[in-house]
């Protein structure tokens, strides 16, 4: 089994349902409520500069339209990324890579970076960011833990920073799931616990791979989960799943 120097729970895009997600002050609530490890995602803009953002466009989490991919990054950061959660967080933006690297380092968080490319861009987003990564994460404890649920950005990943610890992103778990694992270099399966049973979990754990379990929302089934053997709860949920919620 390899080693697994991450916490047991995980905020969600940064601060789960209590920020705008993929922002720093996502970050910063997950922080303050004592999470030692956020996931978000990154993705590239136009000029290839890498950003945090879940969607394809910038509709759903900005004042802004279009797809990010169209978009220099110049443009993307004049937009307004927290009011639509609440005005409270009006002026927000899509920060870059490093700019989340510096945020995480003054609050001593882990971090789970998920590669999302846009369609067509897949290779290189997974080693634009993974370089990017391991540019701004050089030598922290514990190491930038990198996802995706695409093939093709992780093999761009592992060529890029192949000292990165990799985590293939699925829902339903596939029958060649050990293959591909395996010919990655993954050191974990990040699954949708709703196709997780004891069972299977016991099959993942038997493979030598680590398993993050997301994205889970309720504390019965977070501590259902982690006796079967998970060993990271991602969560929205972070007012419920805490820090400390594990003891």
């Amino acid at each position: 089994m390899v080693n697994w120097p991450y916490p047991r729970v995980a905020a969600h895009r940064g601060g789960g349902t209590l920020a705008p997600e993929n922002t720093l002050a996502a970050i910063r609530v997950g922080a303050k409520l004592g999470l030692k490890m956020v996931e978000f995602d990154a993705k590239l803009s136009a000029d290839e500069v890498a950003f945090l953002l879940h969607d394809d466009t910038v509709n759903r989490t900005s004042d802004g339209w279009g797809a990010a991919a169209r978009k220099q990054y110049a443009a993307i950061t004049r937009l307004d990324a927290g009011s639509w959660f609440d005005g409270r967080f009006s002026g927000e933006w899509m920060p870059t890579l490093q700019q989340a690297s510096e945020c995480c380092s003054a609050l001593g968080l882990a971090v789970n970076v998920e590669i999302k490319p846009c369609p067509g861009r897949e290779t290189l987003t997974g080693h634009i960011v993974a370089g990017e990564v391991a540019r701004w994460w050089k030598g922290t404890t514990p190491p930038a833990l990198l996802s995706s649920f695409s093939l093709e950005a992780l093999c761009g990943a592992r060529d890029a920073a192949a000292h990165l610890p990799r985590g293939w992103l699925v829902g339903a778990v596939p029958v060649n799931w050990r293959e591909h694992a395996r010919a990655l270099g993954c050191v974990s399966l990040h699954v949708d616990h709703r196709q997780l049973t004891a069972a299977r979990i016991a099959q993942i754990s038997e493979a030598g791979l680590r398993i993050l379990a997301y994205t889970v929302n309720t504390p019965e089934r977070a501590r259902e989960l982690v006796e079967w053997g998970v060993d990271t709860i991602c969560t929205d949920r972070i007012d419920l799943i805490g820090a400390d919620f594990f003891g």
